[in-house]
């Protein structure tokens, strides 16, 4: 029973607050022009349910209904500018929401304040506004500011830090309609305060292995306002260890994003919706919802 508490509440605490990939939407790999200021509000919620040991459903306790829950308003500000003439932006996000558990898991404590910041850069070193084709590098620091507590399995923060590197590729199929393409891969740091979330009384070493995710698909131009688009996901690696032992929990995981955007006057528009389509291990996805309002200034 210990060793499957392990299991429950390491991939508690590593199942992603805002999604262990970095999700594009529709067109964020077309570079912006530069000397532009953005902000962008967002309501993100996902829940998530059964959970999988390689490849099948767990029934025994604690996972005989398991059902996790987190909303979260996010706030990001970015910059755009030219590096040596290649088109680059800059911008900083904060999230504040919640993570609680319902059904099996209802009695562990909720998580409300800040979650982790995330600092990121990219730079387009091919941009072809003529062609509508692009190929971008992205960075990503996410630093652990947010509530976290060791004697906690659900926390808003994750007490380590993590970095991304995202290679992205658009460009025209037929009129009206784009292929997207972005890899990449996520390094973690580790986590020396991990007691409640390692299933263990005293403070362990949770680490992790790197975590790579591919998403694909087409980004459709009904008109001058309104693109849609689907994404596919695959995702791949992120392998945990407490305490320097292996806890045989590799993600495999399948899924999708559909994407609906509206460009106005008075901002930008975005929904999104998807869920995962398979697991290998870990707690099923069962639902992502995104509402984002962009303005720039």
């Amino acid at each position: 029973m210990r060793y499957l508490n392990q299991i429950l509440f390491a991939t508690l605490l590593i199942k992603p607050l805002l999604g262990w990939s970095i999700d594009l939407q529709p067109n964020d790999i077309v570079a912006p022009p530069p000397d532009k200021n953005y902000l962008m509000l967002s309501y993100y919620d996902t829940e998530n349910s059964t959970y999988y040991k390689n490849g099948s459903a767990v029934p025994s306790k604690p996972y005989t209904n398991p059902v996790i829950d987190n909303p979260n308003a996010i706030l990001r500000a970015a910059r755009s500018y030219s590096i040596a003439d290649l088109p680059a932006i800059s911008y900083m996000q904060l999230p504040y929401g919640a993570i609680s558990g319902a059904g099996s898991l209802a009695n562990y404590p909720a998580s409300t304040g800040i979650g982790d910041t995330t600092l990121a850069t990219a730079i387009w070193p091919y941009a072809n506004r003529n062609t509508g084709t692009y190929f971008g590098l992205a960075g990503y620091l996410i630093a652990p500011t947010g509530s976290y507590s060791n004697t906690h399995v659900f926390n808003m923060g994750e007490n380590r830090y993590k970095s991304d590197i995202q290679l992205g590729f658009q460009k025209p199929i037929i009129e009206n309609l784009d292929g997207m393409a972005a890899v990449d891969t996520m390094w973690f740091g580790g986590n020396g305060q991990c007691a409640a979330a390692c299933g263990s009384v005293a403070n362990a070493s949770l680490t992790q292995k790197p975590l790579t995710t591919t998403q694909v698909g087409p980004i459709y131009k009904i008109n001058p306002i309104f693109t849609v688009g689907a994404s596919y996901f695959y995702v791949a690696g992120g392998a945990t260890a407490i305490n320097n032992v292996y806890q045989h929990n590799v993600v495999n995981t399948q899924r999708f994003l559909l994407s609906g955007l509206a460009y106005t006057d008075i901002g930008r528009f975005s929904l999104q919706y998807g869920r995962d389509m398979e697991v290998q291990n870990g707690f099923i996805q069962t639902r992502v919802l995104a509402i984002r309002y962009m303005k720039e200034f």
